[in-house]
């Protein structure tokens, strides 16, 4: 095992380190050529990279560990520090009598929530810019799992999915390049809900009659934050941007809603009845956990 030095112990130097530190460039005279063969001198360690939180309004910034945080600083009357985490940043509200050691100090001991929080707010903007289509010809967006490239020909008669002799499936639309955003984005969005219906129904009528229930209706759902929903006189909503993902998934939501026409709860016993159709429920239901959808918006 290789010896260590004592902390404590104070570093030696050399002659050459003296006149190094009082005039380099005669040290640099001085110090003899090293020897042919010998290793060359150890090189400094690179420094650590610093991963850079900044609010467009920073006029403070401070490090934590490889973390440099710039924020906004803003007076206020108040009794205490505040921290707010917004998409843009740090904001920080001080008293106007508070000295900026003691914001330091306050900065510093809430430093793991304030870069838990500037993470998320991170990862948010990458999920939204990685949700964002350009309406037009050649985009590309998720249909039933897999790629669908949209293609604006003015030739083309309503809208039609196709498969090119590439096996690449492209989505006609009757329109013209130049048309515009919104209408490529509202043909688009019919097509997907025409689709998602025709779908929906195929799948509900297979999964009710394997669990027995019986479905009185069935309508397309919107919501932001639900997947679907059903209600104890036989109705089911589905949301229809489920068609973006791929049938195995779409599946596990039909099959969970169907299931809750026969258990109007999330019990065992409901959960017995999910996993009688889809036993692998715990792997799609996954996948609908933050997914990066088409934005519509």
């Amino acid at each position: 095992m290789a010896a260590r030095r004592d902390a404590a112990q104070p570093e030696q130097m050399s002659l050459f380190d003296v006149i190094d530190a009082a005039f380099p460039s005669l040290g640099q005279m001085l110090r003899p050529a090293p020897v042919a063969g010998s290793p060359a001198p150890a090189r400094p360690a690179p420094p650590v990279a610093t991963v850079v939180h900044a609010h467009p309004l920073a006029d403070r910034e401070i490090q934590f560990g490889d973390c440099r945080v710039a924020y906004q600083l803003r007076r206020a009357r108040r009794k205490s520090i505040g921290f707010v985490v917004s998409p843009d940043g740090l904001s920080v509200s001080a008293p106007r009598w508070v000295g900026q050691g003691d914001i330091d100090q306050a900065l510093r001991a809430k430093s793991a929530w304030i870069l838990r929080k500037l993470g998320e707010q991170r990862d948010r903007r990458r999920h939204l810019e990685a949700s964002r289509i350009e309406w037009r010809d050649g985009a590309n967006l998720p249909f039933l799992g897999e790629p669908l490239m949209l293609r604006l020909d003015p030739r083309a008669v309503g809208t039609q999915l196709v498969l090119t002799p590439e096996g690449q499936r492209e989505l006609r639309i009757g329109l013209a390049p130049a048309a515009a955003v919104s209408q490529i984005r509202d043909t688009v969005q019919s097509w997907l809900q025409q689709e998602a219906l025709r779908h929906f129904e195929g799948r509900c009528a297979h999964f009710a009659e394997r669990l027995g229930v019986t479905l009185r209706r069935l309508r397309l759902s919107a919501a932001q934050t639900r997947w679907g929903s059903a209600s104890a006189d036989g109705s089911v909503r589905l949301n229809w941007r489920l068609i973006h993902f791929g049938p195995a998934v779409i599946d596990y939501v039909v099959a969970h809603e169907l299931a809750h026409l026969r258990e109007m709860n999330h019990s065992p016993a409901f959960w017995d009845v999910v996993r009688s159709v889809i036993p692998d429920l715990d792997a799609r239901r996954a996948a609908l956990k933050s997914p990066v959808l088409p934005l519509f918006d």
